[in-house]
């Protein structure tokens, strides 16, 4: 946030259609991202949750407290100029996904990701016709080129607002696989990055958990059902 804006200057939060979007006022002033560029919300409902932050605000703005605020900024400075590397960055993760490398021991680890993780490779491959192949420990296994390639049409088909919220799905779980499932609906956030930490659920299991390690999951958890809640609401 620029310097004049460190501290609450308005009284009322208002949203207000425009043909091209819903702006948000702080009294008589339209939010801007930070390049000035208009902030323009796709949808009423995601207009009045961004509202809702700047209305929430007492003294100070904390940007950490303003997560949809954040990902608009992201959308229109970034995500919608460089839509093409972002959704390549994006794709890329099908070639290395969580989901293919499974460990090689102990057994019992390996089976709780087969019977976790071979479900969702066999949604992926009903429903979009993607097959991955699937290794055991971490020496790159290369992907069928047909199949990467459906990867890369269905990323680039993701308007900029819900790649922003796609690309927190994928980077935060490190798999796009559940983060497509996530997005169609097949998984709630909840199942999805349950599903994500197997590994390491297996680790506290055997060695337990320390109060940093368990705080710094609950937060990427509240990040990742943040992404899936700017998805609900455009």
């Amino acid at each position: 946030m620029n310097t004049p804006l460190n501290k609450r200057f308005w009284k009322e939060v208002s949203v207000v259609r425009k043909d091209d979007g819903f702006a948000v006022f702080l009294d008589n002033r339209p939010l801007k991202t930070p390049t000035k560029a208009p902030l323009l919300a796709p949808t009423e409902a995601l207009a009045e949750a961004i509202a809702d932050e700047w209305r929430a605000v007492e003294e100070k703005i904390d940007p950490r407290t303003m997560h949809l605020t954040r990902c608009a900024n992201a959308t229109i400075d970034k995500v919608r100029n460089e839509h093409g590397a972002v959704a390549a960055m994006l794709a890329a993760y099908g070639a290395t996904d969580l989901l293919c490398y499974r460990a090689e021991s102990p057994e019992s680890l390996a089976k709780r990701q087969q019977e976790a993780w071979d479900p969702l490779l066999e949604w992926l491959e009903n429903t979009h016709g993607v097959v991955l192949n699937v290794t055991s420990g971490v020496m790159h296994i290369a992907q069928p080129e047909e199949g990467q390639e459906k990867l890369r049409r269905i990323v680039r088909d993701f308007d900029p607002w819900r790649m922003t919220a796609l690309h927190d799905l994928v980077t935060i779980s490190g798999s796009l696989v559940l983060a497509l499932a996530t997005v169609e609906g097949h998984l709630t956030p909840s199942a999805s990055w349950e599903l994500s930490r197997i590994d390491d659920k297996w680790q506290e299991e055997q060695w337990g958990t320390d109060d940093e390690a368990r705080a710094a999951a609950e937060v990427k958890f509240q990040d990742y059902c943040k992404a899936a809640r700017l998805l609900d609401l455009l």
